[in-house]
C-alpha cells in the first residue's frame, strides 16, 4: 500500500488553505492511503514550522511527503532547504511535488553507472528547483522593499496595518492560560508573534497603570 502525507502552507491569513484541499483528491486518486495533513501559516523561509516538524517526526519508512509546489516545503537558502529535504529522506520517506521529477523508483531499479547517473540527475534536479523557490523569495523581498521606498519618497507608505483581530485573539488565548506555542498553533501565527503581542500588552498596561499613579499622586 502506497502511504502519503501532505503538507499545506500558505504565508498569510489572507490565504485559504482550501484552495489546496483538492491535493488531497489527487492524492487519493492516485492510488495513495494517506496518512495525515499536515496545515499551517507559516513563512517557507522558516525551519521551525510545527507542523513541517511534526510532519517529519511521523514520517515512516516508504512513505512519501506531498506538497503542492517545492516552495510549500521550502523557501529557505539552499544549504538549509537541502538540510531539510535530508531529514525527509534519513527517515526513509520521500517527496512527491508537481514540477520536481521524481526518478527514485527507476534509480531504485538500476544497477551500476546507471543508477549512480539517476541519482545525480534527481539530486540536480532537487537542487535546482529548491534554488529557484529561494529566489522567487528573494525577487518578491526585493519588490517589496523597492514598492515601500517608492512610497515612502511619494509620501504615500502608511506601514503595514495592524491585525486587531488577531492580536486580541492572541491576548484572549494568553489570558486564558494558554501555552504560547498552543495559542501560535490556534492564532496560526508564529511564536515569536505571540510574544511581542504579549509584551506589547504588558507594556501598555504598565504604562496605564504609570499614569493612574501620577493622577493619585496629584489629586
Amino acid at each position: 500500500m502506497k502511504v502519503a502525507r501532505i503538507y499545506l502552507r500558505v504565508s498569510t491569513e489572507q490565504q485559504d488553505l482550501t484552495r489546496q484541499a483538492s491535493i488531497e483528491a489527487t492524492t487519493r486518486a492516485a492510488g495513495f492511503y494517506i496518512a495525515g495533513v499536515y496545515r499551517e501559516k507559516a513563512s517557507g523561509a522558516r525551519a521551525d514550522r510545527p507542523e513541517l516538524l511534526r510532519m517529519i517526526a511521523d514520517l515512516q519508512p516508504g512513505e512519501v511527503v506531498v506538497a503542492e509546489k517545492i516552495d510549500r516545503i521550502s523557501r529557505l537558502p539552499l544549504a538549509e532547504a537541502e538540510r531539510l529535504v535530508a531529514s525527509i529522506r534519513e527517515k526513509g520517506a520521500r517527496l512527491a511535488v508537481p514540477g520536481v521529477v521524481d526518478l527514485t523508483d527507476l534509480a531504485a531499479e538500476a544497477d551500476g553507472v546507471a543508477k549512480i547517473v539517476l541519482e545525480s540527475v534527481q539530486q540536480m534536479l532537487l537542487r535546482l528547483a529548491l534554488q529557484i523557490a529561494r529566489d522567487d523569495y528573494e525577487t518578491r523581498r526585493e519588490r517589496q522593499h523597492q514598492g515601500v521606498q517608492i512610497a515612502k519618497q511619494a509620501g504615500k507608505y502608511v506601514g503595514r496595518k495592524t491585525d486587531t483581530i488577531k492580536n486580541q485573539r492572541i491576548i484572549d488565548f494568553r489570558t486564558a492560560g494558554w501555552s504560547i506555542a498552543k495559542t501560535a498553533e490556534m492564532a496560526g501565527c508564529s511564536e515569536s508573534q505571540v510574544k511581542r503581542v504579549w509584551a506589547m500588552r504588558d507594556n501598555a498596561a504598565d504604562a496605564t497603570g504609570d499614569a493612574d499613579s501620577r493622577r493619585g499622586d496629584s489629586i
